[in-house]
């Protein structure tokens, strides 16, 4: 989906315990899965569309697989097509649904809360001429029924819904929006990337017209995708060329990732056995956190029917996220932010926003999301660093407010500006003047070249990425490291005279060592 920043330090440090607690972004792939995978790898090559006795094999398990993924959602093979990825479905159900319809019916109905693959394709279809609007949520962030029915008509053609939020793990009423949206002959989509493998899914008691899955958050690989298309509902291929699945979706088959899909499958039985457990471990969380900090605010549902068993999404108020993520990394625990920190961008989740969260409380709020190999230990640890930072009984890297960086520091000859920009964000933006340029992805290749003897300050757009490199510094033995807090854009907000007075002076693009 995007790049993800703040993975790619965790082979830079050896960290005495690693704890995933970001199941949600992705899963480990499974011994199952895997070993099914290798085994078409090493004795499997054929091509699924080849009408020769190891083609033939191969489109066999193509065809099992799809039979173990029709099954576990509780559709009949025949609706079920193989796909890249869950946002590949998303944008093949709504683009097919346009085609149709448009330009008779022009209206998609959404919540505000969608995915990203779903929520910037209708935007897009917005610039080609269709309305689209967003239902209210009520007070448990579920879509605000009688909002939908009074925006309902006859010019809408589709429904899109997120079954279960990634970050808040919210639960949708879907069967009830179905119900609205049949009465106006709407088409329904139903996101349930979240949900399969944490709650059990129906499609067909659903009633819904589109439902799009990844193996990926189902310890299955990356790279594969599902889309369940009901009998009889409206599709046009997304991708042209072959006459592969059915002739509604070109391409050879990525026979490996596929099987992988279908093992996934197999242990989602095992998976749902398992949520009392890991909705046990969320509850203790949930507990320890309000005796560390009594005014932290639980964003997830309350009521657990209505909220994802391993989803957490907690605002600890006045303890920005990046830092603390930043020190929750520096000791092995992997969480993540309710906001676009990972690519750099200092832009609050639009999540975080519908629900009512202010810019501030978005960024003092972190995503917590448990798996099959969580164990109470980790919750006990977790909670331990969180209570050590928010104490201020752990050493941290120096926070710089943007008000501070003054001509004094910027010109400062023992200050060493360290720019880990992405190189992509530096194209139309200049940066600190003094400052030294290095690729964020491969930090590790440039320490030689920087000073143990002065304060490096560190800087990023937002805040947060800076944030993780100034703890993999202080790990290599950097004693005098600050990071300034909110980034280059909060300093262009505070300080926009100095900007646009010194901004680009003097930069430095350093070259890897070898």
């Amino acid at each position: 989906m995007e790049i993800q920043y703040f993975s790619f330090l965790k082979h830079l440090i050896r960290f005495n315990r690693q704890v995933y607690l970001d199941h949600n972004a992705t899963t480990p792939v499974s011994d199952r899965v895997r070993k099914a995978m290798e085994q078409v790898l090493k004795r499997q090559y054929g091509n699924p569309s080849s009408f020769y006795e190891i083609g033939r094999k191969s489109a066999g398990m193509v065809e099992q697989a799809r039979e173990q993924v029709a099954q576990t959602i509780h559709a009949d093979p025949s609706e079920v097509i193989f796909t890249s990825c869950a946002s590949e479905s998303n944008n093949a159900a709504i683009k097919s649904a346009a085609t149709h319809f448009y330009p008779q019916k022009k209206k998609i109905i959404a919540t505000s809360i969608e995915h990203p693959s779903v929520a910037n394709t209708l935007a897009y279809l917005q610039t080609q001429g269709m309305t689209v609007e967003y239902c209210q949520l009520d007070e448990n962030r579920r879509v605000l029924l009688s909002d939908l029915e009074q925006r309902i008509d006859g010019d809408t053609f589709l429904v899109c819904c997120i079954l279960a939020n990634n970050e808040t793990g919210v639960i949708q009423d879907i069967q009830a929006v179905t119900r609205i949206a049949k009465k106006h002959d709407a088409l329904v989509l139903a996101d349930c990337v979240q949900a399969l493998g944490k709650i059990p899914i129906d499609v067909h008691t659903w009633d819904v017209d589109y439902a799009t899955f990844s193996a990926h958050k189902l310890y299955g690989p990356k790279g594969i995708g599902a889309l369940y298309i009901k009998q009889g509902s409206p599709f046009t291929p997304f991708l042209h060329g072959g006459h592969q699945e059915g002739g509604l979706r070109a391409g050879t088959e990525s026979l490996h990732n596929i099987v992988g899909f279908g093992a996934a499958c197999k242990e989602v039985d095992k998976l749902l056995a398992d949520s009392e457990r890991i909705r046990g471990m969320k509850r203790s969380l949930i507990q320890r956190f309000k005796q560390i900090k009594p005014d932290c605010v639980i964003n997830s549902p309350e009521a657990e029917a209505e909220c994802l068993p391993n989803t957490l999404s907690i605002t600890f108020p006045g303890v920005e996220n990046s830092g603390l993520m930043g020190m929750l990394d520096y000791r092995g625990i992997a969480v993540s932010a309710g906001s676009a920190c990972s690519t750099g961008e200092d832009t609050p989740s639009h999540v975080l926003k519908a629900i009512g969260l202010s810019d501030q409380a978005a960024r003092e709020t972190i995503r917590i999301s448990l798996g099959h190999t969580t164990t109470a230990g980790d919750i006990r640890y977790m909670t331990q660093v969180v209570q050590e930072y928010i104490e201020g009984r752990v050493s941290f890297v120096n926070m710089l407010a943007p008000a501070q960086l003054n001509e004094t520091i910027l010109f400062d000859e023992q200050t060493f500006i360290l720019d880990v920009r992405p190189p992509d964000m530096r194209e139309n933006v200049k940066g600190l003047p003094n400052a030294h340029e290095v690729n964020p992805l491969h930090v590790e290749r440039y320490l030689k070249q920087l000073p143990r003897d002065k304060q490096i300050l560190v800087y990023c757009p937002g805040g947060g990425l800076s944030v993780m490199i100034s703890y993999y510094l202080k790990a290599k033995g950097f004693k005098r490291i600050t990071n300034l807090r909110g980034g280059l854009d909060a300093w262009r907000k505070r300080r926009n005279d100095l900007y646009e007075k010194y901004a680009g002076q003097n930069v430095t693009v350093l070259e890897p060592d070898n």
